[in-house]
């Protein structure tokens, strides 16, 4: 699966991963992404402008929180738990 490259497993900083959900929007990302299925970009949008969610998007990406990979016209974005878990056990329980 070709995924948007974020860090790896052993680069993700909890300092990152603490900023990115810092914010009420990423936050509602991560948790509409907690189930474990992949959602389309689109999806997960709704009202907001596609700019603003492209922000959040890269900034959770770019902490290590989730994987986004090309399908088609769209991207496909699905949480990283295995690595937040391997990395900070017990986080995304504690957020969530």
């Amino acid at each position: 699966m070709a995924t948007t490259e974020g860090p790896p497993r052993d680069a993700i900083d909890i300092v990152d991963v603490m900023a990115a959900l810092g914010n009420r929007r990423r936050l509602e990302i991560v948790a509409a992404l907690a189930d474990g299925q992949e959602r389309t970009c689109g999806v997960l949008r709704g009202q907001t402008p596609k700019s603003t969610m492209t922000h959040h998007w890269r900034t959770l990406r770019d902490a290590g929180v989730i994987w986004q990979r090309p399908h088609g016209r769209e991207h496909m974005l699905r949480l990283r738990r295995e690595d937040l878990e391997a990395r900070f056990p017990g986080l995304l329980d504690a957020v969530l």
